[in-house]
């Protein structure tokens, strides 16, 4: 018996149990909760695209490393006594916009109470299509201004949360009601997430290019604008000529009727969303200068 003891003892010698103290218990608590609410911030910005380049980056170095390319290897270890001031120069905006909601919301609740499991691979629905639909052509008949953004993989939080929340289904009467002159919603753009009105009155980016016609208006540059720096997808609705466009990958579609913009929204349900990058030079300017 004494014998089988000690081999027992033996065998689990390497088994070490840490004392673990409350002080250990709460640190992994707070670098879990700090952890996940930076990768909760990251995914509501454009830093989760700049991360994924980074990430890209660095997979290249640990190639470079086991290979051995020295040329590669060297390039790095130059720029590497400038690559953690780049770093907050990129993220800036994002980190300065997240010290801000860290000092003024309640940080726990937001994290417990979001909910991320939306499915991201049906953004639109045949229902908010025929709402969206209904909804532009009764603001181009009125001639009421309309700029709606549809979200897709880059998130646009930053832009959401210069906004009014809404959080309602997306419904014709309430796009119109929203866009109506003279009310407190109309100005700015509505965002639309996995089939719901997000936020509305949001401050979008202006387009830079100087090739637009120069009859286009600040919807349409920020229409423009938003589908630079994100994969979104906008309406527009003008209001000195009802005229519908919608924006995609810096590309302008224009005069668009009830079956033209359904079928761009049909095909952004289907993931088939025209205007891969090697077409859009090349149809560019015929299409942003369409009368």
């Amino acid at each position: 018996m004494s014998k089988f003891v000690s081999g027992l003892k033996e065998y689990f010698d390497w088994f070490y149990v840490p004392d673990i103290r409350l002080s250990d218990i709460l640190e992994i608590i707070i670098l879990s909760f700090v952890i996940y609410y930076v990768m909760l911030w990251f995914k509501r910005t454009r830093a989760w695209t700049l991360f994924k380049g980074i990430l890209i980056l660095a997979i290249v170095f640990a190639i470079a490393s086991f290979f051995n390319m020295n040329t590669i290897l060297w390039i790095y270890r130059n720029m590497i006594s400038v690559s953690i001031l780049a770093l907050f120069i990129l993220f800036q905006p994002e980190l300065r916009r997240g010290l801000e909601e860290l000092g003024r919301k309640n940080i726990l609740s937001e994290v417990l109470t979001r909910d991320d499991s939306g499915d991201k691979s049906n953004r639109i629905t045949e229902h908010t299509i025929r709402e969206l639909v209904a909804a532009s052509i009764d603001m181009s008949k009125a001639k009421t201004g309309a700029l709606i953004v549809i979200e897709q993989n880059v998130a646009l939080g930053e832009y959401e949360s210069t906004g009014i929340q809404v959080d309602a289904h997306v419904t014709k009467q309430l796009l119109i009601n929203i866009f109506e002159k003279n009310t407190p919603l109309h100005d700015g753009a509505v965002i639309i997430r996995n089939n719901r009105v997000i936020a509305a009155t949001c401050y979008l980016p202006l387009t830079g290019r100087h090739d637009l016609n120069k009859d286009l208006g600040t919807r349409h540059r920020a229409a423009v604008g938003i589908s630079e720096v994100s994969d979104s997808v906008t309406i527009v609705v003008s209001e000195e000529n009802g005229a519908i466009s919608l924006a995609q990958g810096g590309l302008l579609k224009r005069n668009l009727d009830s079956e033209s913009l359904r079928r761009e929204l049909e095909a952004l349900r289907m993931g088939k969303m025209t205007g891969k990058k090697n077409r859009r030079s090349k149809r560019r300017d015929k299409e942003v200068d369409r009368a």
